[in-house]
């Protein structure tokens, strides 16, 4: 198990519920672009040296945490499927 990898995911989740009570103009959606980006190679990280029950329990931390983004992903992709396209 790497603890190194478990903490940065840790911190990850501290910074993104920090961010999530900050106010926000564009309603952090600029917040939420950076903390994607840097959320993914954390989770791989994560998956790969802690195995695939701590890569899932991230992602579903994650994903409280981001949880209108993945709102409207569905809903696009919903909508893509549906329209034939």
């Amino acid at each position: 198990m790497n603890a190194l990898a478990l903490a940065t995911g840790l911190i990850w989740l501290i910074v993104a519920n920090v961010a999530a009570m900050v106010p926000s103009k564009d309603h952090h959606w600029s917040i939420a672009y950076r903390l994607i980006a840097a959320g993914v190679p954390v989770l791989i990280w994560v998956g790969w040296t802690n195995g695939p029950f701590w890569g899932l329990a991230f992602v579903i931390a994650a994903a409280s945490v981001l949880r209108w983004p993945l709102v409207y992903l569905s809903r696009w992709v919903t909508k893509r499927v549906r329209s034939g396209r």
